[in-house]
């Protein structure tokens, strides 16, 4: 057992391999150290001292406020100068224009784009009219109006859910790795973009891709609708769920919709064959089942040579 007290290099020595031995890897003093006292002194050093209040002014003084639920008048805070810039409250600029802020969707909206697309008679009116309204929140995150593709004239038109990035950009629905598809999908009929009209429930991009909000859509069905109204195709193709939802007032899911003829009937009545299928979107992620989305394309091929 070493010394209790060492007094010699050599019992120094000696104590030092005990600690050692026994795990002590650091040097402690005698009498605890109470380090909170140490922060609250180092933070009272660094904080200016503490001055006796001034008297309160006149106005300020108990005696001088108003009665109780009574609100004293306060005069308008003066512009302070700025010293650096020089500006005072007479040469202060105007403020800058204030961006539109994103509408909540509610029914006025739904409303108001039900009389903008009632008041179109042609596709460009259509498109004019969804240019200039503001109801739909999508816009103002959106980068273009994605309107429609194709030929206006054609006997089928396609109808999708919503714009993904590439067709933001372009301003045209089905222009990435979907649209490529979908044109093989075409072609495999026999038809393309110049034999067919396609377009979306959705005009503008959901942010991120985000599946656009029941009043998203009910905002943007009048539009879809009287496009098809105007288009008015021999035979309608809804790709996906949402639009077979939306289009074909149902609600029913794709895998179960898909392949079996439903009527999708505009504003003045008419009645227009339309063939719910699955969305390109959806055949990329799940190659197995294409052969599903090719028996619909060629019932629509039947379908349109029967009322050729």
């Amino acid at each position: 057992m070493p010394a209790a007290s060492p007094s010699t290099p050599a019992e120094i020595a000696e104590l030092l391999a005990f600690y050692a031995s026994a795990g002590v890897d650091d040097a402690l003093e005698d009498a605890p150290v109470n380090r909170f006292a140490e922060a609250a002194a180092k933070s009272a050093e660094g904080r200016p001292a503490e001055r006796a209040p001034a008297a309160l002014p006149r106005d300020a003084r108990p005696e001088s406020r108003p009665a109780s639920g009574e609100v004293p008048e306060r005069p308008p805070a003066p512009v302070p100068a700025t010293p650096s810039s020089g500006l005072d409250a007479r040469n202060i600029p105007d403020a800058p224009a204030r961006v539109p802020a994103a509408t909540v969707p509610d029914e006025a909206q739904a409303a108001a784009a039900r009389q903008l697309a009632a008041r179109a008679t042609t596709l460009d009116e259509l498109r004019q009219h969804m240019a200039a309204f503001d109801g739909c929140n999508l816009k103002f995150t959106a980068k273009n109006l994605v309107f429609a593709d194709g030929n206006p004239n054609a006997d089928l038109m396609l109808v999708g859910e919503a714009p993904g990035r590439d067709e933001d950009l372009e301003g045209l629905p089905f222009v990435g790795r979907s649209g490529r598809l979908l044109d093989r999908m075409l072609a495999a009929i026999g038809l393309d973009r110049n034999s067919a009209y396609i377009a979306n429930v959705i005009p503008w991009r959901p942010p991120g891709n985000r599946t656009p909000t029941p009043h998203e859509t009910e905002i943007c069905r009048p539009f879809i609708e009287r496009q098809i109204e105007l288009v008015n195709p021999k035979v309608l193709i809804n790709l996906g769920g949402p639009s077979a939802k939306t289009l074909l007032n149902t609600t029913e899911g794709i895998l179960r919709l898909r392949g079996n003829w439903r009527v999708h009937t505009t504003a003045s009545g008419v009645a227009i064959p339309a063939m719910p299928t699955l969305h390109p979107a959806y055949l990329l992620r799940t190659p197995a089942h294409k052969k599903l989305a090719w028996r619909d394309f060629l019932e629509v091929k039947a379908k349109l040579k029967g009322l050729a």
